[in-house]
């Protein structure tokens, strides 16, 4: 792990000094798992393949700023890191364009003032449905739903963060959560 960090600085550093086969490199290492954070907020291939491009050209060229913008606290935000950021903000302002999260923004008031509720029944089994199961239940649900499932269980952001990408606040986050959560659980119940 260290080497590939190594690696990677490296190949940032050549990046910097222009070298363009650094850049496919580093476009290589990372293309992949960028498109697939893509794919699952807008749940389109093609406007995934256009956001993940235009994420790296955004990465690169303002690659000179890395370093000094990705500080949280003492800690040094891995490269990766700062350029999933980049994808899922380009994702979500795409999302955006095709209106598809008006809907949730203009109700966020009405979320804060209600009581999280579970609705499930906790005895229920849950032990044999796949992993693939469930990220295809997790396509099925609302945008607003996935979107924040997605940052949360797959991209592993904390609550905070997510209110902080999404401008939304923490207890609307909570809410959102809980609620596709359940409604999550109700779609693998049926299957």
């Amino acid at each position: 792990m260290q080497r590939k960090k190594q690696n990677i600085a490296k190949l940032l550093e050549h990046c910097l000094q222009g070298k363009h086969s650094a850049q496919l490199e580093i476009y290589k290492c990372y293309y992949k798992a960028m498109y697939n954070t893509a794919l699952r907020i807008l749940n389109d291939s093609f406007e995934a393949e256009d956001i993940m491009q235009e994420s790296f050209l955004t990465a690169f060229s303002k690659l000179g700023t890395f370093k000094s913008e990705s500080k949280y606290g003492d800690a040094l935000v891995p490269f990766g890191s700062w350029l999933k950021r980049i994808v899922i903000n380009k994702s979500l302002t795409q999302l955006k364009k095709n209106k598809k999260l008006n809907s949730w923004q203009q109700n966020t008031e009405t979320i804060e003032n209600l009581s999280i509720i579970e609705e499930f029944d906790e005895k229920a089994d849950f032990s044999k449905i796949k992993a693939k199961e469930v990220l295809e239940a997790i396509q099925t649900l609302k945008t607003n739903y996935k979107t924040v499932l997605t940052l949360s269980l797959i991209e592993g952001y904390d609550n905070e963060e997510i209110a902080e990408i999404l401008n939304i606040t923490n207890q609307s986050v909570r809410t959102i959560i809980s609620r596709a959560k359940s409604k999550l659980k109700k779609i693998l119940l049926k299957n």
